[in-house]
């Protein structure tokens, strides 16, 4: 855990956006979010741009079949991972880039975003990679032990890439690892061993030295994922605060040791973000924050330790609500600061 995160509740956002063109993108986020701005993923854009093909780019033996991504190692493949292996022991991370091909979005930020206190990027996560790349048994290659050993290690030196670019920006710089399978955590469809998941998490947090978020956008085992070293928990408070409620004692033990928490109050739902308002996010937001008061944490400390974002990604959103989307989630920070600071 690094030292105590104090944002006060300031807006930032997951990283999706339904933009095609990368500079368009950009400005809308340099606008609405500037003391923490992240760069935009642009699925629309290309399908390389998807979050987990966005970060496929050096991994050996990958088919790309129509909208399938499956590993079929070829000769030497053994070698390759290997390389991997040492690469990711000995911090070796110039040649896994994530470049313009597979992040517009990302090339267009490092060119023209400056100036900022913070910076935010984000990775996908092992276990989403894991489960999402089929392997010859027709299943995720996270079921591989020396597979998923690999993914991990390949996504921390991914990560250690980006952190290093984000930092020619700002000397602070937030990296997520976006985990959105961990909703299968403790699922009898899909099941995901639950020693699995620290341990590759662990592996990928090793190449973040700045703040470390991890984002899940739908219900997990909040307990696995409040123990996995991080600084920010991201999750969807719109639809999932009292499935984290019932942790608060954990919530509680995250926050005393320093941790924060990305409340992700804005909807990424077109039809639900229609229906809200500046008053309706807010009084929302402070119906979710009291279900943990009532457990004994104090509102200052969840305020003080907080972030306000979007539910999740807004790349299933029109420009203009995603544009919206970023309006809201910058207006109701600048109202909770205003009535909360101190």
């Amino acid at each position: 855990m690094s030292a105590r995160t104090e944002f006060g509740c300031l807006p930032t956002a997951i990283g999706s956006m339904p933009h095609t063109d990368p500079d368009e993108a950009c400005s809308v986020i340099l606008k609405y979010l500037p003391d923490i701005p992240v760069w935009p993923q642009l699925p629309r854009r290309a399908p390389d741009e998807g979050m987990v093909l966005q970060c496929s780019e050096g991994f050996p033996g990958l088919v790309f079949d129509g909208d399938r991504i499956r590993f079929k190692p070829s000769a030497g493949f053994e070698n390759d991972l290997e390389q991997i292996h040492l690469d990711s022991e000995e911090g070796n991370a110039r040649k896994y880039r994530i470049s313009a091909a597979y992040a517009a979005g990302l090339a267009a930020f490092l060119s023209r975003a400056s100036g900022s206190p913070v910076v935010k990027g984000q990775i996908v996560g092992p276990v989403t990679w894991g489960l999402t790349v089929i392997g010859e048994d027709g299943l995720g290659i996270l079921y591989d032990d020396t597979l998923a050993e690999t993914v991990a290690g390949f996504l921390r030196l991914k990560a250690s890439w980006q952190e290093n670019e984000l930092r020619k920006l700002a000397r602070n710089t937030i990296v997520f690892v976006d985990e959105p399978h961990l909703v299968s955590l403790g699922s009898v469809f899909t099941p995901i061993p639950e020693e699995k998941v620290p341990l590759l998490l662990g592996e990928v947090f090793k190449g973040i030295s700045g703040i470390k978020g991890l984002h899940c956008c739908g219900n997990s085992n909040w307990s696995v994922l409040l123990e996995a070293g991080i600084d920010i928990l991201s999750f969807d408070a719109y639809n999932y605060a009292s499935s984290l409620s019932a942790h608060s004692d954990r919530v509680g033990a995250f926050l005393e040791g320093g941790g924060g928490i990305a409340w992700g109050i804005v909807p990424s739902d077109e039809e639900a973000l229609a229906g809200e308002s500046l008053s309706s996010l807010r009084d929302r937001l402070e119906d979710s924050m009291a279900m943990f008061t009532r457990d004994g944490i104090r509102f200052r400390q969840i305020v003080t330790q907080g972030l306000i974002t979007p539910s999740c990604g807004l790349a299933g959103l029109s420009p203009e609500m995603a544009t919206r989307a970023l309006e809201l989630t910058s207006e109701l920070s600048r109202d909770l600061r205003k009535r909360y600071s101190s």
